[in-house]
C-alpha cells in the first residue's frame, strides 16, 4: 500500500458557530478539505488517502470525492467522539491494508496551505527516524498559569515547539500504540505524537511554518484566502 495520508474530518465547528463543518465551508470557490486532500493527491510520496468524516457528512463527502476527481481517496469512515478515537478508526480501518514498515499521514482537514516541500522534508525525517511531526519555534513569551487569568512562572521558550499537522509514522509503531491506548481506556490524546510522548517514544520534528494555519475561527477563512494568493516558496517560512 505504502504511504497513506489520513485527513480528520470529524469536527462540526462548534467555535464557528455555523451549521456547516469548517472543512466543507468554501474557500477560494472550493471546499476547504478539497483544497487539503489536493495537496496530497499531487505528492508522489503519497499512494491513498482515507477520511475520517463526522457520520452526517459522510454522503456528502464521498459526493466532492467524485466532483473533483480525488482519485487518491480511497475510503470515506465514520469519526470518533474524539481526535484520539477518529485517528484510531483510521488506523484500525488500515489494517491488513498496509504493511508495518509503511507510513501513514496524518493531518487536519481545516489546515489547508501545505506546501509540497513540507511534505517532502516530513517524509525523508520519517523514513530515518520513524516518525516526523512538522513544528516551529515559539518566538512568545510564555508563562505557566493555573487559572487562565494569571501567571508567575516563565517557561524557556527556547526548550518548547510548536506542534503542527501533518505528522507521519511507520504504520506498525502508530497502530501498535493505539491497541496499546485501547488497551489503558485512553481516548483523549489530541495527535498522535502526544501518544508517543506517553508512552517514552521520542517525537522528530520536521520544519513547520507560521502560514500553516488551522482555520478554526470564520477570521481565520479570510486569512486563509490571502495566503493563498502567495506562491509555495513564500509560505513554507517558518
Amino acid at each position: 500500500m505504502g504511504n497513506t495520508a489520513i485527513i480528520l474530518a470529524g469536527g462540526v465547528s462548534r467555535r464557528m458557530d455555523h451549521s456547516i463543518p469548517k472543512q466543507f465551508m468554501i474557500l477560494n470557490d472550493k471546499p476547504v478539505i478539497v483544497h487539503t486532500i489536493n495537496n496530497f493527491e499531487r505528492n508522489k510520496e503519497i499512494e491513498s488517502i482515507l477520511i475520517v468524516c463526522v457520520d452526517q457528512w459522510i454522503e456528502h463527502m464521498e459526493n466532492l470525492v467524485k466532483e473533483y476527481g480525488l482519485n487518491k481517496v480511497k475510503w470515506v469512515i465514520s469519526g470518533g467522539d474524539t481526535v484520539h478515537d477518529s485517528t484510531r478508526n483510521g488506523l484500525y480501518h488500515l489494517e491488513g491494508k498496509m504493511s508495518d514498515d509503511d507510513y501513514v499521514i496524518i493531518h487536519d482537514a481545516a489546515r489547508p496551505i501545505l506546501p509540497q516541500n513540507a511534505i517532502y522534508n516530513m517524509m525523508e525525517i520519517a523514513y530515518e527516524k520513524g516518525n516526523a511531526s512538522l513544528a516551529i519555534p515559539c518566538h512568545e513569551t510564555i508563562l505557566m498559569t493555573e487559572d487562565k487569568l494569571s501567571g508567575i512562572e516563565q517557561l524557556d521558550r527556547g526548550r518548547v515547539m510548536r506542534i503542527q499537522t501533518p505528522q507521519a509514522y511507520r504504520f506498525g509503531l502508530l497502530r501498535n500504540l493505539y491497541h496499546r491506548a485501547d488497551g489503558d481506556n485512553i481516548h483523549d490524546t489530541v495527535y498522535a505524537d502526544l501518544l508517543l510522548v506517553h508512552y517514552g517514544e521520542r517525537v522528530y520534528f520536521s520544519p513547520g511554518f507560521t502560514n500553516n494555519i488551522k482555520i478554526t475561527r470564520k477570521e481565520d477563512l479570510a486569512l486563509c484566502e490571502s495566503l493563498m494568493k502567495f506562491n509555495e516558496e513564500q509560505l513554507y517560512v517558518s
